[in-house]
């Protein structure tokens, strides 16, 4: 469980009796991490990944108008990516591999503003993570290869979309790879500090 201004959070949702998915309230005042249950036998696996009366319950209504899908190498990173006109809630997980997926609260009137949440996303463990809109989002593929699916609230805005860089020292993150291995687009490697950025009321 995560401490969320000093109280614990966290619930599970039950079909005939089982525990299918389990969602936790982040240190993020609206990011939730959700983990499946993951049901297997001797024919593969089954798991749960999306219940949208569940979801309502914890302010994630949608609804969602696009699907993306990103095939990365180890060690790409992408972000930190948000948009400031058509902002975007992400419901992101990995269709095969391991990623550092990252959160950051750019909405300059929340107390966590700046602050940043980061958890292993994993294709075994089925985890995803909801950021809504209001914070920045980025991942570093820490597989081989990665499959990376995100649902998003709202189109792209190629006008309105930003970039904070990814090593800003106001953020802190904690990248589990050496700087000069990780691999970054021209538009990420331009990234704007936190402090000369566009943000959220």
């Amino acid at each position: 469980m995560y401490s969320v201004q000093g109280l614990s959070f966290s619930t599970s949702r039950t079909f005939r009796g089982h525990i299918v998915m389990k969602i936790e309230q982040t240190p993020l005042a609206g990011v939730l991490l959700i983990k499946p249950k993951i049901f297997e036998d001797s024919r593969g696996r089954f798991c749960e990944l999306w219940n949208q009366k569940t979801m309502s319950d914890f302010g994630v209504t949608g609804p969602f108008v696009q699907d993306n899908f990103s095939v990365s190498a180890k060690n790409v990173l992408r972000g930190i990516h948000y948009q400031i006109d058509q902002p975007q809630g992400k419901l992101v997980r990995v269709a095969f591999g391991e990623v550092l997926d990252v959160a950051v609260d750019l909405r300059c009137s929340s107390p966590t503003f700046g602050k940043h949440f980061a958890t292993t996303l994993t294709e075994a463990g089925g985890e995803t993570l909801w950021i809504p809109e209001g914070f920045g989002h980025g991942f570093l593929a820490l597989s081989e290869r990665v499959g990376f699916l995100y649902k998003v609230t709202n189109y792209y805005s190629p006008a309105g979309e930003r970039t904070i860089a990814w090593d800003d020292p106001d953020l802190s993150i904690q990248w589990p790879v050496d700087s000069q291995e990780i691999i970054l687009s021209g538009k990420d490697r331009a990234g704007a500090r936190l402090a000369q950025a566009e943000v959220f009321a």
